[in-house]
C-alpha cells in the first residue's frame, strides 16, 4: 500500500477523517482534493490546474489522496495500488455534513482550501440526497471494471464504524511490528 485513494459514497462519509488517521499510521502525506480544488472564498480551480496538481502528486512514490471528484478520477486510479471506499449510509452522511457545518461554522477546516470558511447550502444537501444511490451504483461498476482490467489493484470497501476501526487497528498493529 503505497499509493492510496480514499473515496466515499458521499460527502460526509468520513473520507477526510479516515485519510488523516491512515496517514498518521503509515506516515504518508495526505492530500485532500477539496483543498486542491477550492481557492480562497470558494473560487473553483480551473480543471487543468486541478488535474495538473493531482498528476504531480500521483507520480510520487507514496501518497493518500482523499476525495471523489469524478473529473480527475482517471489520474488517481491509474497510479493507485489501493482504493479504499467508505460506504456510509445516506442518512449518516447527511448528519455528518450538518454536524460538520455547525462544528466549523465560520472556520476553515484543515481538509479545505485556505479561506473557505464552512458554509451550508440547500443545493449541497439536495445533491447528497439525490445523487447518493446513482453514485454508489457508478462506483460499484467502476470497481468491477478495475478488478477486470487491473486485478492487482487492492479495492477495500469499509461499510461501518466497526470495519473502519478494525482496518485501522490491524494496520496500526502491522505497522508497529514492522517499525
Amino acid at each position: 500500500m503505497n499509493r492510496i485513494m480514499v473515496m466515499g459514497a458521499s460527502a460526509g462519509a468520513g473520507k477526510s477523517t479516515f485519510a488523516k488517521k491512515l496517514g498518521e499510521i503509515l506516515n504518508y502525506e495526505v492530500y485532500h482534493l477539496d483543498a486542491l480544488f477550492w481557492k480562497p472564498d470558494w473560487i473553483e480551480a480551473n480543471l487543468d490546474e486541478f488535474r495538473t496538481s493531482q498528476e504531480k502528486i500521483a507520480l510520487t512514490s507514496r501518497w493518500i489522496i482523499e476525495g471523489n471528484y469524478s473529473n480527475s478520477y482517471d489520474i488517481r486510479v491509474a497510479q493507485a495500488d489501493t482504493i479504499i471506499y467508505i460506504d456510509a449510509p445516506r442518512l449518516l452522511c447527511l448528519y455528518r455534513v450538518l454536524k460538520r457545518w455547525i462544528t466549523h461554522l465560520g472556520k476553515t477546516r484543515s481538509d479545505m482550501g485556505k479561506g473557505c470558511n464552512e458554509k451550508m447550502e440547500w443545493s449541497f444537501l439536495t445533491f447528497i440526497w439525490t445523487t447518493y444511490y446513482p453514485r454508489k451504483e457508478k462506483m460499484k461498476k467502476r470497481f468491477e471494471e478495475i478488478q477486470q482490467t487491473s486485478p492487482k489493484k487492492n479495492i477495500i470497501v469499509l461499510q461501518n464504524k466497526a470495519e473502519i476501526a478494525n482496518f485501522l487497528h490491524e494496520l496500526q498493529t502491522k505497522h508497529t511490528i514492522l517499525s
